[in-house]
């Protein structure tokens, strides 16, 4: 029981991979607050039975223990309040798993600010708010484990540039945290997943995939790999392991995480450059001539200009 006496917060945790992740740090012995308002995927409220109280209760029957906080990360205060009633109810708050997402989906000239704000403010801000939120427990008990979910869509996406552009703060927010946190005992890191659920491989993507391929914007083998991607519980072991005391000096990573694949991302570097050996700015000519030949050896222009018929 890795996770004795040790406080989970999991948003996002009443499906999907959020749901396997406090499942399995429950079964380590963890408390686990699932926070999660039981919306659709496209953040829009729906009716019914709550899903957290489902999951919550399913953590229960196996004989762990979750409570359930029906809050949105959007909503700056309600990160507050959750963090406070896992401290109140459990004495701490060790683990955090930004999990939570939503997906509005559109090419840039159809997306309206609204699905831009909504997109970006629970992936991204919603991730500050509740770092903001438990930083001060964790690095007064010096001890935590903050996991914020990144994707692939970071490297570049079409159609999902608010997801996208979100996961790329998560990428640089998850190193801030590591610089700021880590002499406390407090380690960031990010798992962009490959999982299929709700989120990430309904009928709806399936299609938008298949369109992408017939247009050549993916090649068959990332077809492939999306409409036959693995499930959330290939994802949520290594969330386990990274929260564990065996993973205390990693820091500031990312890493990819799906079935039978676990591999970890080049921190950004520059990989090459020009330098003047005088001090006169270079020159348009001069970058005209050195700019392919010494800074874009290789390269190949992942979206160029078609053709006018």
């Amino acid at each position: 029981m890795k996770f004795e006496n040790r406080a989970a917060i999991v948003t996002g945790g009443a499906r999907g991979i959020g749901r396997a992740i406090a499942e399995e740090l429950a079964r380590e012995g963890a408390k686990v607050v699932i926070m999660d308002p039981g919306l659709a995927k496209d953040g829009i409220e729906t009716e019914g039975a709550s899903p957290a109280e489902e999951a919550a209760e399913a953590i229960r029957a196996a004989g762990g223990t979750a409570i359930v906080a029906a809050e949105s990360v959007d909503d700056h205060e309600a990160c507050g309040r959750t963090v406070e009633l896992c401290k109140s109810e459990f004495g701490s708050v060790d683990i955090l798993v930004n999990n939570a997402g939503v997906l509005r989906p559109k090419m840039i000239w159809n997306m309206p600010v609204e699905s831009w704000d909504l997109v970006v403010g629970i992936h991204l801000r919603g991730q500050y708010s509740m770092i903001h939120h438990s930083a001060g427990y964790m690095r007064e008990q010096r001890w935590g484990r903050i996991i914020n979910m990144g994707s692939e869509a970071w490297r570049g996406t079409v159609g999902g540039a608010n997801y996208g552009a979100a996961k790329g703060g998560v990428f640089s927010l998850t190193r801030a945290m590591a610089r700021e946190l880590g002499k406390y005992g407090v380690t960031a890191n990010t798992i962009c997943p490959a999982a299929a659920t709700r989120l990430t491989l309904d009928e709806a993507v399936k299609e938008g995939f298949r369109k992408r391929l017939e247009a050549g914007l993916v090649t068959q083998e990332r077809y492939d790999a999306v409409v036959n991607m693995g499930g959330p519980e290939h994802v949520a072991p290594f969330v386990s392991y990274l929260c564990s005391d065996d993973a205390a000096n990693i820091n500031g990573q990312a890493f990819r995480v799906e079935e039978r694949k676990v591999a970890i991302y080049n921190d950004p570097e520059m990989k090459a450059s020009l330098v003047k050996a005088d001090d006169a700015p270079f020159t348009t000519e001069e970058l005209r001539k050195l700019v392919p030949s010494a800074l874009l050896q290789g390269y190949t222009n992942p979206a160029p200009a078609e053709a006018e018929s």
